[in-house]
Parts: C-alpha cells; sequence; structure tokens
C-alpha cells in the first residue's frame, strides 16, 4: 500500500475494478468510508446493512461523491438475527457471484444494560461475533471461489483489555456493557487469527486478516451507550470520543481496514491499525495482537462454540 503523494492522511487503493466486495454497517462512519474508497477504486460494492434506507441513502451518496465509481448496491442484513443473515446469504448465493472482498464491520459498542439478539445471544456478542461468524460461514462458497478472496474483520483497541470467558461468553452470569463489548472485539481477532489457520490447512485461496481503526469518531460510542439508557445521563463514551486531539475521522479511521482489504503486500493473518501513539490514530501500520488473542485453546474453544451457537460449520 503506498501513500498519496502530498496527502498525508491518505492511502492509495489499488485498482479493484472486476471484484465484488461486501461491507456490512456500511451507512457511516468506517463501514461507510470502506464501501466508498472500494467503490472509487472500481469494485462492486454491496452495503450490508440492517436499515435499507439509510443505506440507499449512503448509496446515493457515494454514487454522487465518486462519478465513476463500480456499482453500489443494498442488501438488508441484520447481524442480530441468524435468520437475517441467512437470508442475505441465501440472496448472494442465489446470484452465484465470486465474493472477492468481505469486511466484517458492523457492531454495537458499550450497551449499558444486557439485552439479546432474535436468538437469545447477548447483543454485542451475537452481532459483532456471531453474527459475523455466520455470514463469513455462509459465504464460504462464494469466497472459495475468488481468486484470492479477503475477509477483513474488524477488531477494537479494547481487544487489550478484554478476556474471552468460554464459560460466560453471552454473560448470562455478570454483565458489564463495555466489559462485553471487549469481549466481542477479542473474539472478532481471535477468529480473524483462526480462520486464516484453517484456510492454510484447507489449502483454500483466501486470506484471513483482522484491522482496528484506534479511536475514530462514528456514531459507534454514541448509539450503543444509548440503548435502554435513562435519559438525562451523561453519555461519557461520547464525550471522549468527540475530543479530536485523542480522536481521527471516520474517513482515517477506515484506511486499516482497506489496507487489511486491497494492500498488495498484505498476508493472511495480519493486523492492521493506526501506527500512532497507543494505536488510536495515524495512518495504517502493523498493530501488535495481544497475546491472550493467541491462545490456541481458547481459540479452538470460541470456533466450536461458535459452531455450535449459529449452527454454520466451516468444514462440513
Amino acid at each position: 500500500m503506498t501513500w498519496i503523494a502530498g496527502r498525508e492522511r491518505d492511502i492509495a487503493v489499488p485498482d479493484q475494478s472486476g471484484r465484488l466486495a461486501v461491507v456490512t454497517g456500511a451507512t457511516s462512519g468506517i463501514g461507510y468510508h470502506t464501501a466508498r474508497r472500494l467503490a472509487l477504486a472500481g469494485a462492486e460494492v454491496v452495503l450490508a446493512v440492517r436499515d435499507t434506507a439509510r443505506g440507499e441513502s449512503a448509496a446515493a451518496r457515494i454514487r454522487s461523491n465518486a462519478p465513476g465509481a463500480g456499482p453500489v448496491s443494498v442488501a438488508r442484513l441484520d447481524l442480530a438475527s441468524l435468520a437475517s443473515v441467512r437470508g442475505f446469504a441465501a440472496g448472494l448465493l442465489e446470484r452465484g457471484t465470486a465474493v472477492d472482498i468481505l469486511v466484517n464491520n458492523a457492531g454495537v459498542m458499550a450497551v449499558p444494560v444486557r439485552r439479546t439478539t432474535e436468538d437469545g445471544f447477548e447483543l454485542q456478542f451475537g452481532t459483532n461475533h456471531l453474527g459475523h461468524f455466520a455470514l463469513t460461514g455462509l459465504l464460504l462458497p462464494l469466497l472459495r471461489e475468488a481468486r484470492a478472496a479477503r475477509v477483513v474483520s474488524v477488531s477494537s483497541v479494547s481487544a487489550w483489555l478484554a478476556r474471552l470467558d468460554l464459560d460466560d461468553l453471552n454473560s448470562e452470569r455478570r454483565y458489564n456493557g463495555w466489559q462485553a463489548y471487549g469481549q466481542s472485539k477479542l473474539a472478532n481477532l481471535v477468529f480473524a487469527l483462526e480462520l486464516h489457520r484453517l484456510a492454510f490447512r484447507q489449502g483454500w485461496p483466501l486470506r484471513s486478516i483482522a484491522a482496528h481503526p484506534g479511536a475514530t469518531r462514528t456514531n459507534l460510542a454514541t448509539s450503543g451507550p444509548l440503548i435502554g439508557r435513562r435519559s438525562g445521563l451523561p453519555n461519557f463514551p461520547a464525550l471522549a470520543m468527540s475530543v479530536p486531539v485523542v480522536t481521527q475521522d471516520a474517513a482515517r479511521g477506515a484506511l486499516p481496514s482497506l489496507v487489511a482489504a486491497t494492500g498488495v503486500r498484505v498476508a493472511g493473518g495480519a493486523y492492521y491499525g493506526p501506527g500512532g501513539p497507543f494505536g488510536l490514530t495515524g495512518l495504517p501500520a502493523a498493530a501488535r495482537v495481544p497475546s491472550h488473542a493467541t491462545d490456541r485453546a481458547k481459540a479452538e474453544g470460541l470456533w466450536e462454540a461458535s459452531e455450535r451457537l449459529t449452527g454454520v460449520a466451516f468444514t462440513r
């Protein structure tokens, strides 16, 4: 990946003409900017979104702001519903076009009171991890048809502070919004690394790469903490994420995902994030993987639990 001369805040995305990309959570934030840059580079992009009206608005903005970009379409995907995940995947499978890039980006953050998905999973673990796990597994036939598919899983710096509790993945025994969020994002990173190992063992032409946006100003910090929350209380995550000195905008926060999805020398199992202090801001660089994210026993336990909970198996 090369920096664009004279534009130190940006990167050059290689030509993506003829490639099909699916980006979850693409109505705003880093998902929107990831989708926009992929389309601008010539890829056909599917915006996989829960709110199709907002999705169509995002698609219209991409088309108007990026004349000559690749085709952009919208399809409904609610990652908090396995039925919705299966329906979305069925639509792409019926179409039969190989998927070259899957960016597992959508998420919910720091929900203050424990909520569950349609299938009874804790909302953050169910949406951020299980929904994307199922989506990737269901789209695996189309990913394997591509010559060199990429699966990008968006994690978070919060993975450093989290631990996988295989006996309480759905936070049923005890619940803290930030701990549950951290566990879900650690699961995203562990999944990316384990998918890389699985693809290598199976000989699949697929690279699994993880990325994180550092401290990026998006509505993730404002929407999640308001779910089930009493009005009138200060929204501290939103206040913290509104400080420009220690955060960056969504366009720049999307750069690690773009490097993971399109970088020429990117290897499977890599991890990218901002290269500035503490990995919070800056241009993309290789990110350190927390040692607890490399625990093979925990990774295998998470994988087995994810297959059991979602009913999606990758190799059977």
